[in-house]
């Protein structure tokens, strides 16, 4: 080392080093370099203090590290979602909506048609099967049909019998015919004994007029058709009701499949169903429904559909086993809404759904109860709850509900209470036709006319009185009953003044009313409740529109457009009460 130093050029080299050193230490540092990077990271820990997972923001940690859940690193809490969309809504981070492997798809019109493949068999038409009995006893004397599967036409002698019965009966009424100016009652009574044998007036009085008893009647056909059971043999005593033949039209059949219970939607009276049977290769055959059995098998899950065919040459023979297809079209053209299925998190004819939001800075998922229709394949048919152009989760919807659940907001399995009660469709027309007459007097104060409004609030009290709560119970009738003072009070406040001013205060009370109305019971139609925070000194008021645009009734021309859409009712939708925070999900679901 002695003989390092004592080299001139290292030993220089060594005090010029440490004399930059010494200057790095001693110069004065400008104002926001140098230790930028290190102070901004402390401000991040000191300041906020927490770290969380961007797919499961229930965690919540001190300091960096990693997800006890799923093992992803750790983000400051500031990094995470923070926009307040209310419970309803759930925002994830864009790396959390890559792990989950979140897709979206645009809801479109599509058209609502469908292929129902049905299996059954050919079988007699009920409807077209006679039997042939004896209508007196006796003996069966000839058999004129000896076999099952003999063609016999109408008026064909099917049998031949010998009746002592009937030859005392005929006996006796030639004896009345001698005494008949005499005894008349005696005479038809004769006669009618005769008849309720099914002896026709034109036998009666060929045996009167001719003053022979006949031993022996025969039996006819009543329809033309196939013999399909021979129950007698000659010499056979058979009684009165007897049935000794039994014979089938087979001009035309019945096809009988079987539906499942998931199809049945798409089946109706009158569908038109083609069809083919394996033993007639290369033939198609068409028929139309005629019946759909109300009850559901319960071991099989179906139910029988009828559908009746034409048989000509009688190529259609019963028993045989026939493959259908009905063609259903719901609604003609292109205009039904249709989802994937993989989009519903499904609870019954009331499912949800997720809509992203738009315009949003992280993405946003809104839980929608929507009304679905009946299955196409693997979609479903929207019948409420969603708009064309609106988009869904389609693939990842229940990572979106779990992370949801667990961040303490609503979800499938916390769903909010409803808040629409259940009432009569007359009912909820009623409403309707009551909701139409309220958008007149808004309508008016748009236009700043209260002789308008005072016209039509008449016309509103009209249907307010036309408004049957008998149609109601328990705890729908005793909630229309809460609402129905304040909205016949506050109608009769904007008729009894001119004062446009006054008219719109009291229609702002009535608009509240309305909107309760609205979520508690529901209208056939969709209508926006609308907000202006203007109004009233800055106070704000509420009002429902039948459209989505904005025509502020409290303000009128001088600030027409002044106002938001703050909530859509939708037709069949019901509308949550989440004033209360989700239930606690239970131990161990999110394992």
């Amino acid at each position: 080392m002695r003989n390092l130093l004592k080299n001139k050029w290292i030993a220089g080299g060594l005090v010029l080093v440490m004399g930059l050193l010494l200057g790095l230490l001693i110069a004065p540092r400008p104002s926001g370099s140098g230790d930028k990077p290190d102070a901004h990271h402390d401000h991040a820990i000191d300041e906020n203090g927490e770290w969380t997972c961007s797919m499961h923001p229930q965690i919540r940690q001190d300091e960096p590290g990693d997800c006890p859940i799923c093992g992803m690193d750790l983000i400051p809490a500031e990094s995470s979602t923070g926009a307040d969309h209310g419970p309803l809504v759930y925002e994830m981070t864009a790396e959390a909506v890559a792990l989950a492997n979140v897709h979206t798809s645009v809801v479109n019109l599509a058209s609502a048609e469908k292929e129902v493949e049905l299996t059954g068999k050919i079988r007699f038409n009920e409807q077209k099967l006679s039997s042939a009995t004896s209508t007196f006893p006796g003996r069966v004397e000839q058999l004129h049909v000896n076999f099952t599967g003999q063609q016999v036409n109408r008026g064909d002698v099917l049998a031949t019998i010998y009746s002592p019965e009937l030859l005392t009966a005929q006996q006796e009424l030639l004896q009345a015919v001698r005494m008949k100016e005499t005894f008349p009652a005696l005479y038809r009574s004769a006669r009618e004994k005769l008849r309720l044998w099914r002896l026709t007036d034109s036998q009666i009085d060929e045996i009167e007029n001719s003053g022979q008893v006949r031993a022996q009647f025969d039996v006819l056909a009543s329809i033309t058709g196939v013999v399909t059971g021979r129950n007698v043999t000659e010499g056979d005593y058979v009684g009165t009701g007897t049935v000794m033949f039994e014979i089938a039209d087979l001009s035309t059949v019945w096809v009988m499949l079987d539906a499942y219970e998931s199809d049945l939607a798409w089946i109706n009276p009158g569908s038109r169903i083609s069809f083919t049977v394996p033993a007639l290769p290369g033939q198609q055959f068409n028929a139309e429904v005629t019946f759909i059995d109300p009850v559901i098998d319960p071991g099989r899950r179906t139910a029988a559909v009828r559908a009746e065919a034409t048989n000509p040459g009688g190529r259609l023979k019963p028993d045989m086993f026939v493959n259908g297809i009905i063609k259903s079209n719901i609604r003609p053209g292109n205009n039904s809404l249709v989802i994937p299925r993989s989009a519903l998190l499904w609870s019954g004819k009331r499912s949800l759904v997720y809509v992203k939001l738009p315009g949003t800075e992280y993405p946003a998922f809104e839980m929608r109860e929507i009304v679905t229709g009946p299955r196409l394949g693997d979609m479903y048919l929207v019948e409420n709850g969603l708009d064309a152009g609106e988009e869904i989760v389609t693939n990842g919807v229940f990572a979106v509900d779990a992370s949801a659940q667990l961040s303490g907001n609503f979800s499938m399995m916390t769903r909010p209470p409803a808040k629409t009660l259940e009432v009569p469709a007359a009912f909820r027309s009623q409403l309707t036709d009551l909701a139409a007459e309220y958008f007149k007097v808004k309508h008016a104060l748009v236009e700043s006319d209260p002789s308008k409004a005072t016209s039509a609030t008449g016309s509103f009290l009209n249907a307010l009185s036309a408004v049957d709560m008998s149609l109601l119970d328990e705890e729908p009738h005793h909630r229309w009953m809460v609402l129905l003072s304040g909205l016949r009070e506050m109608a009769s406040e904007i008729g009894a003044t001119e004062d446009l001013e006054e008219q719109r205060e009291h229609f702002e009370h009535l608009s509240m009313s309305m909107i309760d109305v609205v979520e508690y019971f529901g209208l056939q139609e969709r209508v926006y409740k609308m907000h202006c925070p203007m109004a009233f000194d800055d106070e704000g008021a509420y009002w429902l529109s039948n459209r989505d645009e904005i025509l502020n009734p409290y303000f009128g021309d001088a600030m027409l457009a002044c106002g938001v859409i703050e909530q859509t009712y939708r037709k069949g939708v019901r509308v949550f009460s989440t004033e209360e925070a989700p239930d606690e999900p239970m131990a161990g679901h999110n394992h």
